[in-house]
């Protein structure tokens, strides 16, 4: 009989929390037994919608009173590390929501919490799941479009009040503290996640903007873009929190020296190939419907709890010390738009 894993919710802020919590829902071998939050509303919700009887207003508490294998930790980006390593302290294993801190000092917090108490953490990208991104990365490692030499991804909305985020939400990621940025951290993440995924390796500079250019009502920035020098490669990750309908292409756009990838909004992946190499105007392309991920890589529970019943290492590009590598370019990207200058790393 498989091992019946107990969880708690450490947070209830992210908006995402609801949606993990209905994946987690549907795995039999999972247990959803206690939450904590500074927020009664929230509690409320989560013991409506998901019959949890122990609630807590601090985390410390649950900790020390639970005895869970797992935390689903969803509150805001700079309380993560304090969240991860009371939880490591208990045994715990943790998974979070994008992105893993809201600074380099604290992601380097997680990750030796991680280590010195022998527990998993998995920063949970919604892009990971996303079967034309699994597709795309599988063909670029068989070759198919060459050498990569370019990388872009765009996250864009209309921003987080006007696409309908909670209050609890979208007040704490127009807090600069606790979001580490505005749109950058927020959206600049998935561009920089995807092309450290896809190239295996750190760039060596880097260079952003971001500026407040439609949403005058918030003290962040709302729209930001961030490059990645590679020996070899560029990647562009782009954010905006002021863009209006929706966007065919958020990507990632990947282009090789033999080819051409492009994940679409419907789906789809469409790939372009040179077909004779002394003719590059003999181009083959093609639409293609990606296979559906196999069980265990359909998001983020599933997954972890597949690694946490098996003891198995979490992979790229959801473990603790890749998702350090993110934050310090997204650290780096940050000192450039104060500095206005290229950033060299390591930082």
């Amino acid at each position: 009989m498989t091992k019946k894993l107990k969880l708690c919710v450490a947070g209830l802020v992210h908006d995402h929390v609801w949606g993990l919590l209905d994946q987690f829902g549907q795995i039999g071998s999972v247990e959803i037994v206690a939450a904590a939050d500074y927020n009664p509303p929230l509690l409320e919700r989560a013991s409506n919608l998901y019959g949890i009887r122990r609630i807590y207003r601090d985390f410390s508490e649950m900790f020390e009173k639970e005895e869970v294998d797992i935390a689903l930790v969803c509150n805001e980006n700079a309380r993560h590390a304090d969240v991860v390593e009371l939880a490591a302290e208990n045994g715990i294993h943790v998974i979070m929501e994008k992105p893993m801190a809201a600074n380099l000092s604290q992601a380097r917090r997680i990750v030796s919490a991680s280590e010195r108490h022998g527990v998993k953490v998995l920063v949970n990208y919604p892009t990971t799941w996303n079967p034309g991104i699994q597709y795309s990365l599988q063909l670029t490692m068989e070759g198919k479009i060459g050498d990569i030499f370019h990388i872009r991804y765009r996250g864009a909305h209309a921003g987080p009040r006007e696409v309908g985020c909670s209050p609890y939400f979208y007040r704490w990621l127009y807090d600069k503290e606790l979001n580490g940025a505005g749109a950058l951290m927020d959206y600049c993440c998935y561009g920089v996640n995807i092309t450290l995924w896809f190239l295996d390796k750190l760039p060596s500079r880097v260079w952003a903007t971001a500026k407040n250019l439609v949403r005058k009502y918030i003290p962040v920035e709302d729209n930001a873009i961030l490059l990645m020098e590679f020996d070899d490669a560029i990647g562009v990750a782009e954010a905006s929190w002021s863009q209006i309908g929706s966007y065919p292409i958020h990507g990632p756009i990947i282009n090789g020296s033999d080819g051409t990838i492009i994940v679409t909004d419907d789906g789809k992946v469409h790939v372009w190939q040179v077909k004779n190499s002394s003719d590059f105007r003999d181009i083959r392309s093609e639409s293609i419907k990606p296979p559906t991920p196999p069980k265990g890589y359909r998001n983020g529970p599933e997954y972890f709890v597949q690694k946490v019943l098996q003891d198995e290492e979490i992979e790229k590009p959801l473990n603790a010390k890749f998702n350090m590598a993110v934050q310090e370019v997204l650290e780096a990207g940050l000192q450039s738009v104060e500095r206005g200058t290229i950033i060299n790393l390591p930082l």
